[in-house]
């Protein structure tokens, strides 16, 4: 499991581990694993080009130690300082001991310096930082970015809020973000992590194994042990009966997607509800039909409702009031009322995109997608249920319990070529199947996420995919995963 931990907690971390080391060793470590990364990154490191742009912080600190190991490798190190009154005094000793260069940022060489660099270390701005950058910082990260040279951002890129991963202004594009001790949120949701780059995570002795995380990130093993695995004893009803009330005279399609998602996904069996029948059992003949309503269509083990369901919601009701989970997508969104959903004495899991969760929300799209972590959590608490909010980093968030609040998990699977028509129907399907055969909603949406994203990767490996490609390239994934 990848974890990331809120900056109050980490720098708890921090300044119970200075306390009981030398003073400055912290940073040495720290400036330690950076100048590594930067000198694997250049693979040259003598005769290479550094420019170092330095705020007034630790960050800058770390970025001016990190510049005197390199510049005693041979590198030639230039910091450019943005505020030359505050910058961190010993950094900058060591690195003018080593034979580096300091400019002001304000000068006209500090571009220069910037634009010929064959690697621009941005220690511009800490983990406390809010806001966009100033302009000449902006002015400079714009450079680098279009520089040939590679942008490695110190523990997080300078301008994104390290919490909630949200950008308000000019932020540092980095290729590689070298981070300390543990994950920010900011960098494993977008649209942070978008101007994050590759990350890399240097160990620097800080003690969480206390801490409550705030955001967690499945990894192959974790997604291997949840995957549900049959056994002798099972049947059907064992693996997990979902039930589908999906599909309509207009949107049929939707339908034979979620049938397929939910097949695919490992359910023992699948009871299908609605006007699409003839084209499900034509795609699907092992599926169960029925006229509806959903209560008289068998016995299931849990529900999924929405995807190309139109307008009616006859049966919504019916399924709510189920005691069995239910996992409402597309216009089942649109229909559900807040409190109905609320008061099911059994899990609920909504799956909404962007618009559908800003039309939840009674918000501006815009705003949910620079707020996603904000936008899931505040979805979760109002609905009293969890959460998948899908997009270019999917999140999937718990109601809060009586403890403390429950992590955030983010999704690391996907790819762009996944915003296609009837994905997210796939989804719906394959998380349903999962809660059918007995996972707790927030392992079934982790897991029907990861999965879903992974087939998406086999499936398109760099060119477009169709939702059928993805339902197909569950199986093989499942595979994949299992044998981890």
């Amino acid at each position: 499991m990848r974890t990331a931990y809120d900056v109050e907690t980490i720098r708890a971390a921090e300044r119970a581990l200075m306390a009981r080391l030398p003073d400055g060793a912290l940073m040495q470590r720290a400036a330690a694993g950076l100048a590594a990364a930067c000198a694997g990154l250049l693979g040259k490191v003598y005769g290479a080009r550094v420019a170092l742009l330095i705020g007034s912080g630790d960050n800058g600190g770390d970025a001016l130690y990190a510049g005197a190991r390199l510049a005693r490798r041979g590198a030639g190190v230039t910091a450019l300082t943005l505020s030359p009154e505050r910058t961190h005094a010993g950094g900058l000793a060591a690195l003018r001991a080593a034979g580096g260069t300091v400019l002001d940022a304000e000068s006209d060489a500090a571009a220069q310096a910037v634009a010929r660099a064959d690697l621009v270390l941005d220690g511009i701005v800490g983990i406390g930082g809010k806001g966009g950058l100033r302009p000449r910082a902006a002015q400079l990260a714009s450079v680098a970015t279009e520089s040939r040279g590679l942008v490695v951002a110190v523990d997080l890129p300078s301008g994104v809020d390290a919490e909630t991963g949200e950008v308000r202004g000019d932020a540092v594009r980095a290729d590689a973000t070298v981070t300390f001790g543990a994950y920010k949120p900011g960098l494993l949701v977008d649209p942070a992590h978008e101007y994050a780059g590759v990350l890399r995570l240097v160990d620097i002795g800080l003690d969480l194994s206390a801490s409550a995380t705030g955001l967690e990130a499945l990894q192959h093993d974790d997604v291997a042990a949840l995957l549900p695995k049959p056994t002798g004893e099972s049947d059907k009803y064992r693996r997990g009966v979902v039930g589908v009330v999906a599909g309509s005279e207009r949107y049929p399609g939707a339908a034979v997607l979620a049938t397929a998602g939910a097949l695919h996904g490992g359910a023992g069996a699948v009871r299908y509800v609605g006007p699409a029948a003839d084209s499900v059992l034509s795609r699907f003949p092992e599926t169960l039909v029925s006229a509806g309503p959903p209560s008289k269509a068998g016995r299931v083990q849990a529900w999924v409702i929405g995807p190309g369901l139109g307008d009616d919601a006859a049966g919504l009701s019916d399924v709510l009031a189920s005691d069995v989970p239910v996992l409402i997508d597309a216009d089942g969104l649109r229909l559900a009322d807040v409190e109905a959903v609320r008061g099911r004495s059994a899990p609920t899991v909504l799956t909404p995109h962007a618009g559908e969760a800003a039309a939840l929300l009674g918000c501006a799209r815009e705003r949910v997608e620079g707020e996603r972590l904000a936008s899931v959590r505040e979805l979760a608490a109002r609905y009293g249920a969890t959460v998948l909010l899908k997009g270019s980093t999917t999140l999937v968030a718990s109601p809060d319990g009586d403890g403390a609040p429950s992590p955030v998990r983010v999704n690391p699977t996907g790819t762009p070529w996944l915003a296609t028509a009837g994905s997210g129907d796939v989804l719906s399907g394959l998380t349903g199947s999962l809660l059918a055969a007995g996972l707790r909603p927030v392992d079934a949406a982790s897991v029907g996420a990861y999965v879903h994203g992974l087939a998406a990767r086999h499936a398109a490996q760099g060119a477009p995919v169709s939702a059928q490609d993805v339902a197909s390239a569950v199986r093989m994934v499942w595979r994949d995963i299992s044998a981890a």
